[in-house]
């Protein structure tokens, strides 16, 4: 029989059981919610805190935080980083002591934060750590914008800040390519004071000084990147205090053309002292090593260096080749120092010693083969002693001292001058280019004067020079004692050789007013020479005088260069031997000579003129102009018991047995040109035999025809005035007196066109009364040729 099914039986649960479980599935999911919830704000606030950053509250704890630290900071964002934490960028770091001075600007800083401590609004800051940040430091007022910063690149540093201190356990950075490693802690105690605040005056100094720093560097070009290591203690309070120790070091680098093998320095500052232990350069001629102490309260220095550098090339890369631009080095000099200086207010006070050598150089062209002194210097005086220069030729040796109102030079010389006649001051280089000294001189000077400027200088000295040439002009010796003073250089008692004679005397040379003076000059020598030394351009005024030895010429005076117009030099000549010159186209020998001659600027008068010519005597004077574009002249001339067949065989060309003729004459002229002379004069001639000259022969043979032989007679006198103008010499009185006949006349003779217009008349004297009323037929007419003259009866 099938089984009979029943149905189930129904059980039902208590409410409350049901209740129970909705309420644990309701709260495990809005937990569930809420977690989700809150990793989304909190991986929203992750990243606004990230991206965007704290507010203003939040920078402004961190501000206060720093400062309780020592740090005087701004943050312009304050983020959360997952991996670095809390993140400060665009930090500022100012001044302690005045906030309104930017130290410097770092991209980003992490900060390592109690966070406890930080809610409970305690000290909340452990440590700083930087990691390849840029710290910029700010530029001096009115720099240009574009110059470049003064940077730290790819900063790294870790700052712990326990209680009290600040501790740095590596900080590395790279300043203008140099790497810089920093280590060390600072006390920063609670009750911090800061010192004495920095005027903005002394901030905008240390500024200026950082940016010419960062522009020194810049210069420099460094095989591989240099490393400064540096440890540092001390309190806040008083960095001044502080204690640091640093050491550089570089491989090879370049400034310019200069190249050095490696720089190595170490230093430390402690106890307000900054002691620089060492310091030593290499490069390829030599080295260099310093030290120095710099103590800071008495604001002291002391400093020791040697040097063998490559000094040039190392001044030309710092710009300053002027201090060697006269100098070329064949060799490294070599050079050490040592000395003090008080750095205080005002100018430095500078104490130092020290000694130079100098091998194988050239100063201004001029080769050396050495050189080495002592020196000093206190910053207003220098002495240089113990100096020796020694060139091929000779050797010079002596001592300088350059003091305010006060300079000395002392030196003695046996170096041939011509060598050194590139070192004579400007002013006095031309007349020091006039001067050849081919072989040895021995000079001894000692000088003195309020400066350094030659003008200035006054001292006395000695020279003596063997053969040698000045203005071209030679010379067997030469010696003077040496004056210097207000700007001229004088030469006392000089004495010049040479072959024909000597020369005595003083003189100056004034390059301050450009003039020669000359004192009492006695000279032997053959003027035409001579005179170079005085200006070759007064040759074309004693060229025209040529004597047959030379004459003892005595001058003083002055005579000015250079445009001067206050020349005035009185000269007297004395020739015993005679003299050539050369007149109206013929030379007259004088047997001997003298006068007196005044040279001016534009002039040249000749006075007390006395001579002998053609065995009678000469007297006279002249004034001849020597301005330029004038060569006119005025001259007198007396003469007494002169040869008259001598002078008339000079000028034309034949002889008279006897006669002496005196005369005078004054007249003008221009140059050499003999139709501008104008003038007057008379002549007489005594004893002579007046008919026996060409122009009168024919009147002779006429008068023998009358009274034979009485033509051939010798006149006891013949005179004339006659005046001279245009080439042609005129008279109206030409009379001859014969004893028995009488000669007058008058005409023109044109000497220079060689013509003649002359009236002769035979006149009545002693026995030739009788003949007195035929002497109308006796007048006689000369035309034609003044050489060969066409005498024809005046009556046909």
């Amino acid at each position: 029989m099938p089984a009979i099914l029943e149905p189930p039986q129904e059980s039902f649960a208590p409410a409350t059981n049901r209740s129970r479980t909705f309420a644990r599935r309701f709260l495990v999911t809005a937990a569930r919610f809420l977690v989700v919830l809150i990793l989304g704000a909190m991986a929203g606030g992750g990243w606004y805190l990230a991206r965007k950053g704290f507010g203003r509250k939040w920078r402004g704890l961190v501000v206060e935080e720093l400062h309780k630290h020592g740090v005087e900071a701004s943050v312009r964002r304050l983020t959360l980083d997952p991996f670095r934490g809390l993140v400060a960028r665009d930090v500022r770091i100012f001044d302690y002591k005045k906030r309104e001075n930017t130290v410097a600007e770092i991209s980003r800083i992490s900060l390592d934060v109690n966070y406890a401590a930080l809610l409970q609004r305690q000290p909340f800051l452990n440590a700083i750590d930087i990691r390849n940040a840029q710290v910029t430091l700010p530029l001096p007022e009115g720099a240009d914008p574009k110059s470049p910063r003064a940077q730290i690149k790819s900063l790294h540093a870790h700052i712990y800040s326990p209680p009290e201190q600040i501790y740095v356990s590596q900080a590395d950075g790279i300043f203008c390519d140099i790497r810089i490693s920093a280590t060390g802690q600072l006390i920063k105690r609670n009750d911090y004071k800061p010192s004495k605040e920095v005027t903005p005056e002394e901030w905008q100094t240390r500024l200026v000084i950082l940016q010419r720093l960062v522009n020194e560097l810049k210069q420099f070009k460094f095989s591989e990147p240099p490393h400064l290591q540096i440890k540092f203690s001390g309190d806040v309070a008083q960095l001044e205090n502080a204690r640091v120790e640093g050491t550089l070091q570089t491989g090879q680098w370049q400034r310019g053309n200069y190249q050095a093998q490696k720089l190595t320095m170490t230093g430390e500052f402690a106890d307000q002292t900054l002691s620089l232990r060492q310091c030593e350069l290499e490069d390829d001629l030599g080295g260099f090593s310093a030290s120095a102490i710099w103590r800071r309260p008495d604001d002291e220095l002391e400093f020791q260096a040697r040097s063998s550098l490559n000094l040039r090339a190392l001044l030309e890369s710092f710009g300053l080749s002027r201090l060697v631009s006269d100098i070329t080095f064949l060799a490294p000099p070599r050079f050490e120092i040592s000395g003090t200086a008080k750095l205080g207010e005002g100018q430095p006070r500078w104490q130092a010693i020290g000694h130079a050598t100098l091998d194988r150089f050239a100063y201004k062209g001029i080769p050396f083969l050495s050189a080495n002194a002592e020196f000093s210097w206190d910053g207003e005086r220098t002495m240089v002693r113990d100096v020796h220069l020694r060139h091929q030729s000779g050797e010079l040796v002596g001592r300088l001292l350059d003091a305010p109102n006060d300079f000395r030079i002392d030196l003695a010389s046996t170096i041939d001058a011509n060598a050194l006649r590139s070192l004579a001051p400007a002013d006095m280089r031309e007349f020091v280019n006039d001067w050849d000294w081919p072989h040895a001189s021995n000079v001894h000077l000692s000088i003195r004067g309020p400066s350094a400027a030659a003008a200035s200088w006054k001292g006395d000295g000695t020279l003596q020079l063997e053969r040698g040439r000045f203005r071209t002009i030679g010379f067997n010796s030469a010696s003077a004692n040496v004056h210097f003073g207000d700007g001229a250089v004088t030469y006392e008692n000089f004495r010049v050789a040479r072959d024909e004679g000597v020369a005595t005397g003083t003189f100056v040379y004034d390059f301050a007013h450009h003039e020669t003076r000359l004192s009492n000059v006695v000279s032997g020598l053959r003027p035409t020479e001579a005179i170079y030394w005085i200006d070759p351009k007064l040759l074309k005024v004693v060229t025209p005088y040529k004597f047959q030895k030379p004459p003892t010429i005595t001058t003083s005076g002055v005579y000015q260069f250079r445009g001067g117009k206050n020349t005035r030099l009185e000269i007297n000549v004395d020739s015993p031997g005679g003299m050539d010159y050369v007149f109206l186209d013929k030379t007259l020998p004088f047997d001997r000579i003298n006068a007196k001659l005044l040279l001016t600027d534009d002039r040249l008068q000749i006075s007390e003129l006395n001579g002998a010519i053609f065995s009678g005597t000469v007297r006279g004077g002249a004034d001849i102009s020597l301005a330029k574009n004038d060569q006119r002249y005025r001259a007198t001339m007396t003469v007494d018991h002169v040869d008259f067949p001598k002078l008339t065989d000079l000028y034309f060309k034949y002889k008279t047995a006897v006669g002496l003729m005196n005369g005078h004459y004054e007249w003008t002229g221009t140059g050499s040109d003999t139709r501008t002379m104008n003038g007057k004069g008379e002549v007489e001639v005594r004893n002579g035999d007046v008919f026996a000259i060409p122009l009168f022969g024919p009147l002779s043979d006429i008068l023998n025809k009358i009274m034979p032989g009485v033509g051939y007679r010798v006149a006891r006198k013949a005179n004339m005035s006659f005046t001279i103008k245009d080439g042609v010499i005129r008279t109206s009185d030409f009379h001859v007196d014969g004893g028995t006949f009488g000669m007058v006349g008058q005409g023109n003779a044109h000497f220079l066109d060689d013509k003649i217009d002359f009236d002769v008349r035979i006149d009545a004297s002693g026995a030739g009364f009788v003949l007195t009323p035929l002497y109308k037929f006796f007048e006689y007419k000369a035309e034609g040729s003044l050489k060969k003259p066409d005498w024809h009866p005046k009556i046909f």
